[in-house]
C-alpha cells in the first residue's frame, strides 16, 4: 500500500483474491482478535434434545452399566417418537459433547483419612464343582489410604453376606474400620432423600461392632470410586482365568491370603509400599468387641406335607417329615439355612440357595427314621439315590427284614458321625462282603479318627483282610 499498489497487483503477487486484499487493506490495524463464536446451526435432533437431556439425567440415578448409549437413545427414538428422523451420527455427537460437558464439571477429590473403608459388591463368573460355569457375587472392602482391600465370595447382596463378609475380615485384620461407606444400592440399606433405611441384621451388626455407617449420595459416582476401581482390578487379577470353587468358605480363606500379597506393590500415588500405608490404617482402628457377632436372621415358616419350607421367594429346603404341616423359626446366614426345632437345635442344614429359578433341597438323613417306619419306601425314597452305587445295589438285594435291619445301621452311623464318612464306612463294608453293624463301626470310626497324610505308609490290609474273614458279629 506504501508503494502505490492497489489491490490487484498486491493479489497478484501474493497469489490471494482481490477481495481478501480489499478486506485487510479496510483494516485500522493487524492485531489478532478472539474469533467470534458461530451461531448454531439448527438440526433435526433439536425437538428431541430436551428428552435425550432427561433421559441422561435419569441414568444418573442408577448404575454406570445401565445408562444410555448413543446408539440406545437413537433406537428409542425411532421407536418412540413420531416425526424422528435423524441419523444415529448426529445423536451420537451430541451425546457426546453433552458428556464432554459434564466431565469438565470436574468432581471433587476426597482426602480419605486412615481407618475409613469403602464397601460395594462385584460379581464374576465361576466354575463348579461339576465344571458348570456360575455367577456368584463378590464382596469388596477397600480402604482408600493405603489402596488396601479384601473381596470375600458370596451368593447374592444380602445384609446376612456383607455382615459375614465382614466380620470375617474384622477379625483378620484384628480391627474394626472407623467409618464404612456404602454404595446406595447395597443390599445393607440406602438413603431416600434424606431417609437412611437400614436392614434390621444390618443395623445389629452396626451396634456391635460400632463404626459409623455412610451411604453416598445417589447420584454422585465418585464418592465410590476407590472401591469401584478395587472391584475390577480384583476380578481381573484374582479370578482370571476362571477358578473352580466347590468351597466357598474355604475359598474365602484363600482369598484373604491372596489379597493381602498384593500389598507388596507400591501405592499409585503415594509411592510407598500399601502394606506400609495400611499400618496407619490398622493404627486408627476400633477395638474388635468380645463376642463376634451371629451374621444371621430369624423368620418363622410353615412347613408343607413333606416338611419344606419357601425361603427368598422361589427356593425350597427340608426340615424333616414329623415335622409337616408345622411352623418353625429358621435360621438363614450368607452360607446356609437351618430350620430349628423348638429346642433351638437345627433340624437340618442346607447350603443357601440363590437366584430367580425354583430349587429344592433335602437333607435325605432327615428322612431316615421316617423311612425306618415304612421300609417298603426304599425303592422311592431319596436316601436310596444319595447312596453309592455299589451300596445302593448290594442293600437292593436285601430282603424286607434284612432291610430293615441294615436302615438303623446308616441312621446310627450318620448320627455319630458325618453322613459322608457314614456313606464310606458302609460302602467299604460292602466290598469286603459283609455289610454288618460292627464291620462299619470300625472302618468309620477309622474313616474319622485319621487324615491320609497321617496314614501314609501303613498297610491297612491287615485290618481289612480280619474284617473280611470275621465277618462281622
Amino acid at each position: 500500500m506504501r508503494r502505490g499498489w492497489g489491490s490487484v497487483a498486491i493479489a497478484e503477487r501474493l497469489n490471494i483474491t482481490r477481495k481478501t486484499v480489499s478486506k485487510y487493506m479496510a483494516e485500522d490495524g493487524f492485531q489478532e482478535r478472539p474469533k467470534e463464536h458461530k451461531a448454531a446451526q439448527s438440526s433435526k435432533l433439536d425437538p428431541f434434545k430436551p428428552l435425550i437431556q432427561e433421559w441422561l439425567e435419569e441414568d444418573r440415578k442408577n448404575r454406570y452399566k445401565q445408562w444410555h448409549t448413543a446408539m440406545r437413545i437413537h433406537k428409542r427414538l425411532t421407536a418412540e417418537c413420531k416425526g424422528y428422523d435423524a441419523s444415529y451420527p448426529i445423536v451420537q455427537c451430541y451425546v457426546k459433547s453433552l458428556r464432554k460437558h459434564r466431565y469438565q464439571e470436574g468432581t471433587l477429590e476426597l482426602d480419605w483419612q486412615p481407618g475409613e473403608a469403602q464397601v460395594d459388591f462385584g460379581e464374576a463368573e465361576f466354575y463348579d464343582a461339576s465344571g458348570e460355569k456360575r455367577m456368584h457375587k463378590f464382596l469388596c472392602v477397600s480402604f482408600p489410604y493405603s489402596n488396601a482391600g479384601y473381596v470375600q465370595l458370596f451368593g447374592g447382596e444380602t445384609a446376612e453376606c456383607v455382615a459375614h463378609g465382614l466380620q470375617d475380615i474384622f477379625h483378620r485384620i484384628g480391627g474394626v474400620p472407623t467409618r464404612l461407606i456404602f454404595d446406595n444400592a447395597s443390599g445393607v440399606g440406602r438413603r431416600v432423600s434424606e431417609n437412611v433405611r437400614i436392614a434390621e441384621v444390618f443395623l445389629r451388626f452396626k451396634a456391635h461392632y460400632g463404626y459409623e455407617l455412610t451411604f453416598c449420595n445417589p447420584y454422585v459416582g465418585h464418592e465410590q470410586r476407590n472401591v469401584e476401581n478395587k472391584v475390577g482390578y480384583m476380578r481381573r487379577n484374582l479370578f482370571v482365568p476362571l477358578p473352580t470353587v466347590t468351597d466357598v468358605q474355604a475359598f474365602n480363606r484363600e482369598l484373604l491370603d491372596r489379597c493381602e500379597a498384593d500389598w507388596q506393590r507400591k501405592h499409585y500415588k503415594k509411592g510407598v509400599p500399601m502394606n506400609l500405608l495400611f499400618e496407619d490404617d490398622r493404627k486408627a482402628f476400633l477395638y474388635l468387641p468380645k463376642m463376634p457377632f451371629a451374621a444371621y436372621r430369624y423368620t418363622r415358616v410353615k412347613t408343607d406335607g413333606y416338611g419344606k419350607f419357601l425361603v427368598d421367594g422361589k427356593h425350597f429346603y427340608s426340615s424333616a417329615p414329623e415335622w409337616a404341616g408345622k411352623e418353625l423359626a429358621v435360621r438363614i446366614g450368607a452360607h446356609t439355612v437351618a430350620p430349628l426345632a423348638p429346642s433351638g437345635e437345627p433340624i437340618s442344614v442346607h447350603i443357601r440357595i440363590f437366584g430367580r429359578q425354583r430349587t429344592d433341597s433335602v437333607d435325605v438323613r432327615t428322612t431316615l427314621s421316617r423311612l425306618l417306619q415304612s421300609p417298603g419306601a426304599w425303592r422311592n425314597s431319596l436316601i436310596r439315590k444319595a447312596l453309592p452305587e455299589r451300596l445302593r445295589e448290594e442293600m437292593d438285594g436285601l430282603e424286607r427284614a434284612e432291610l430293615r435291619e441294615a436302615l438303623p445301621t446308616v441312621q446310627d452311623r450318620s448320627s455319630r458321625y458325618d453322613f459322608d464318612t457314614a456313606l464310606q464306612a458302609l460302602e467299604q463294608a460292602t466290598e469286603l462282603g459283609s455289610l454288618s453293624s460292627s464291620n462299619s463301626v470300625v472302618l468309620a470310626a477309622r474313616l474319622a479318627a485319621f487324615e491320609p497324610e497321617e496314614t501314609s505308609g501303613v498297610d491297612r490290609g491287615v485290618y481289612d483282610e480280619l474284617l473280611q474273614t470275621t465277618g462281622g458279629g
